[in-house]
Order: structure tokens, then C-alpha cells, then sequence
């Protein structure tokens, strides 16, 4: 965060557009990726509302990506999917990179939203296109979102879901991910909760919501429960 204010600082006295886009929208990025939700919309959309002075469509691309994104999680889910899909039309105009993690945010508002059809197809495309370019990271957002779509079926493949888990969970650890470890070990808490596990429930609940407490992850925290019940102080 730190840095992030110091970069938006700097942009703002070299007063040139497409500076300030990075700036605001490395600011927002550090925000969303903690959860901080409210945080993190007005630059984005600061930075989104310069792309149109700047006229670098990648820029736009991204950018309006992560907006769309954090105003899905905000429970702004038709303006966050509409804002998704102008981002991700057209890909090959301004480049691949990044394009699944961009896609496994889109199909996680699909599934926010209900439309499980869409989620899976989204996130098929995007383990494509991760694993065609070798963005193992990215890869790895996408196989959580493959295991939220399996746990969230109307009759839950848990075997499924446990699986894409446990593959991003390990390569989370191995990337040094953190805050995506944390999310796997929620999901794989919920889903066991669901098995009648109690032990392995306890074990990933009480181990994400530790992680998301050290990372200051706020909105997941108060997701995950806080703490309470299941998760020990």
C-alpha cells in the first residue's frame, strides 16, 4: 500500500495520463487483492476514466477487468459482468497476458450470480489458455475457480472440487501465493464441512482465516466467519 500511494504520488506531479493509469490502478490492485473492497473501486475507476485520455486500449483492458471484478464482489453483479466482458472482448487486439486470472474473475462472478453454465465455460477457456502460455500462477486462480464451481453444483462433485483444491493449493504454496493458499484452504474448509469431516473442516478454516488475519484480508476474514466457532483465536 505504501507503494502504491508513493507511485500515485509521483504520477500526480509528473501529470502524464498514462503514468497516473498505472499508478491508480496498482493502488487498486493492492486493495482488491486484500479484500478491500471499498478501497479499492475509486481508483480503479479513476484509473479506468484516464484510459480514455490516455487512448492504450491494454490499458483499458485490464483495468476495467479488476473494476468489474471488485464491483461483483461489492454485490454490483450485472455492472461488474458487463464491465468483465466489454474488457475481455478482444483479446487478441491487446495481447494474452494475464487473460485467464482476468477470466477465472469473470466466471467467479458468473458463479456469483448463479450462472453456472457460464462459469464453467469461462473457466474452461481460461485453463486453456493458462496452460498453453505457461502462466502457472494465473493457472492456479483458474483451478481454484474450478473447484468453487464443483463445490457449488447443485449436487456437489466433492472429489472433484477437492482435487482442483488441493492442485491450486499446492501450487499456490510452491509460487509463494498466499493469499490464493488462503482461499483453498477456505474452500476445501467448506467443502469438508459439508462431508460431516469436522476435523479437516476445523483444520482449513481455523489455517485460512489465520492467513487471511496476518494479511490484514479483511472482507475474506469476515467471509470466512472471522474467526468465530470453527476458527481458533
Amino acid at each position: 500500500m505504501a507503494r502504491g500511494e508513493e507511485t500515485v504520488r509521483i504520477a500526480r506531479e509528473i501529470d502524464n495520463p498514462s503514468s497516473l493509469v498505472f499508478a491508480y490502478r496498482s493502488l487498486g490492485f493492492v486493495s482488491l487483492r486484500r479484500g478491500a473492497i471499498p478501497q479499492a473501486i475509486p481508483p480503479l475507476e479513476r484509473a479506468v476514466e484516464l484510459c480514455g485520455l490516455a487512448e492504450v486500449r491494454v490499458l483499458f483492458d485490464v483495468t476495467a477487468a479488476h473494476l468489474g471484478y471488485a464491483y461483483a464482489l461489492s454485490g454490483r453483479l450485472p455492472e461488474g459482468v458487463i464491465l468483465m466482458e466489454e474488457a475481455l472482448a478482444d483479446p487478441e487486439a491487446t495481447g494474452t497476458t494475464h487473460h485467464p486470472l482476468l477470466l477465472a474473475y469473470l466466471g467467479e462472478a458468473h458463479l456469483l450470480a448463479g450462472r453456472r453454465d457460464d462459469a464453467v465455460a469461462v473457466a474452461g477457456r481460461a485453463l486453456d489458455l493458462a496452460h498453453r502460455q505457461k502462466e502457472r500462477g494465473n493457472e492456479a486462480w483458474v483451478l481454484r475457480l474450478l473447484g468453487d464451481i464443483a463445490a457449488h453444483a447443485d449436487s456437489p462433485d466433492r472429489e472433484s472440487a477437492e482435487g482442483h483444491y488441493n492442485q491450486a493449493l499446492a501450487r499456490a504454496n510452491e509460487l509463494e501465493m498466499r493469499p490464493l493458499a488462503a482461499h483453498c484452504h477456505f474452500g476445501l474448509g467448506k467443502l469438508f464441512c459439508g462431508t460431516g469431516d469436522h476435523a479437516k473442516t476445523r483444520e482449513h478454516l481455523a489455517t485460512a482465516a489465520r492467513m487471511y488475519r496476518e494479511m490484514e484480508m479483511g472482507f475474506w476474514l469476515g467471509e470466512s466467519g472471522g474467526g468465530a466457532g470453527a476458527f481458533p483465536r
